[in-house]
């Protein structure tokens, strides 16, 4: 059994040990195992805590064992990504001038899934402060897609989706500030959401509160069934977070068979200027076809959405300097030369920028209230191209064509960062190559519970849990 395990769901894995048929300490030992066996070649962990996991685990056995009440995580192996606080680790944002860096104790997120019963098992690698698509620092180098292991699981939340598609840990953290959840799931082929902004209280980086409002903190999971469970255990206010939201009075696991049964659903294949990857498209356009075949119409949009890109990275920019100003002349050779030349970019950023970037952030907001107005979900693309090469750059072209800047990699992902709707990236299939890419569904804010009735329909027409790499 202990072979079997690695390949079960979250949803299934936590059955088991409710029903006493899995002990704890059996899924961690498998677990520790399989890390063992394929993050050498994946590098999708920087860090572990196997002794600390273990006991952890053997503890819940002995509750299960007198009958105690445990949460709906109880035993459940967790990957953190290394921007995210977990008490007694590093938080290195994987940046060698904060390597040694301990916080004070767990972010919201990764606290409420303890108190769930989930087990840290260790830190999951990103890009240096979450800059970039695709995962490699100086600190823990590069991590690489489980598929095809020449090619990036993308970024941020490289690490977190690579140990899920390898099948390290059934659950792993994730945030997403331009489509860092969205990305890795679309390249590794598992299910990623990004919740309505403040659905789920932002952990503050260096103790920095977030004035973007642009990221979510979140899951990257095998089954849309696992993330309702991992949102059941993080959603709801929380007093260090100004911007987080009320707790939605309902369990998204309970609801996900809901969906309704009339919705007017819109499909934007290219927002109007993307260049999209053939066999991308191609698959696309089946999963699209898929919400048809379950007796939707679904209408094609051709207008131009509102470019926001040069907005999204000038924003970012000033939150990754506001985090690392203090340090930068005493440890700049320590800083990756790109990362800190984006950050450092903020010192051009004057309040006419910053007063443009808004004006344009309403534009684009006041295009997404023309669409949910008209529409109950909006499907596009998760991303235009298949996986690129683990140590990057992004493509500078698609099926021959030039793109006109390197946002175009990235093109349907940070317009809702920047609106704040929640957004899911299902498996639309395989490309090709062999590698996956990617269907967005989005809908209207706070629409949350949509989105994932949406993808578990699509889950249950298009099944994917039963085809991932073997390593």
């Amino acid at each position: 059994m202990a072979e079997e395990l690695y390949r079960k769901s979250a949803f299934e894995l936590a059955a088991l040990i409710r029903a006493h048929q899995l002990k704890p300490s059996e899924l961690m030992e498998s677990t520790l195992a399989r890390i063992e066996a394929v993050n050498p070649k994946i590098n999708a962990f920087c860090a572990l805590r196997a002794d600390q996991a273990m006991a952890e685990a053997r503890a819940l056995d002995h509750k299960l064992a007198r009958r105690e009440e445990v949460g709906a995580l109880a035993g459940l192996p967790l990957g953190v990504k290394d921007l995210e606080d977990t008490a007694g680790m590093p938080t290195t944002f994987g940046s060698v001038p904060f390597k040694d860096y301990m916080p004070e104790g767990d972010s919201v997120q990764v606290a409420r899934l303890k108190a769930a019963g989930a087990i840290v098992v260790g830190k999951t690698n990103t890009p240096e402060f979450g800059a970039t698509g695709f995962t490699r620092n100086m600190l823990f180098g590069v991590t690489r897609n489980p598929w095809n292991l020449e090619r990036t699981p993308g970024g941020s939340s490289g690490g977190s989706g690579a140990a899920i598609a390898a099948a390290m840990v059934p659950l792993a953290t994730g945030s997403d500030g331009g489509g860092s959840i969205r990305i890795p799931a679309s390249y590794t082929g598992c299910f990623g959401f990004k919740a309505s902004h403040g659905r789920i209280p932002m952990p503050m980086m260096m103790g920095l509160t977030d004035w973007v409002d642009t990221t979510v903190p979140g899951p990257l999971t095998r089954t849309v069934r696992d993330a309702a469970m991992h949102l059941d255990a993080t959603v709801g206010y929380h007093p260090m977070d100004p911007d987080s939201l009320p707790h939605p009075g309902i369990s998204y696991l309970a609801i996900l068979e809901r969906l309704p049964r009339k919705l007017r659903v819109a499909f934007h294949p290219d927002f109007g200027h993307a260049i999209v990857q053939r066999d991308v498209m191609r698959e696309v356009v089946k999963a699209v076809d898929a919400f048809k075949q379950l007796g939707y119409s679904v209408d094609v949009l051709d207008d131009d959405v509102p470019e926001i890109g040069l907005e999204w990275m000038r924003l970012s920019a000033a939150y990754s300097y506001a985090c690392i100003f203090d340090r930068i002349e005493a440890h700049r050779a320590e800083f990756g030369r790109a990362f800190l030349a984006g950050a450092e970019s903020a010192l051009r950023l004057g309040w006419d920028k910053v007063a443009a970037a808004q004006r344009k952030r309403t534009e684009l907001n006041r295009w997404c209230q023309s669409v949910f107005e008209r529409y109950d979900l909006l499907l596009t693309p998760t991303l235009p191209s298949e996986a690129f090469g683990a140590g990057g750059p992004p493509p500078k072209e698609i099926d021959g064509k030039p793109l006109p800047d390197i946002l175009s990699a990235v093109m349907f992902t940070y317009p809702f960062n920047m609106s704040g709707h929640p957004a899911a990236s299902v498996r639309a299939g395989m490309t090709d190559s062999g590698l996956p890419c990617g269907l967005q569904i989005v809908a209207e804010r706070h629409r949350d519970d949509l989105v994932l009735q949406a993808a578990y329909a699509y889950e249950q027409a298009r099944p994917w849990n039963n085809h991932w790499p073997e390593i």
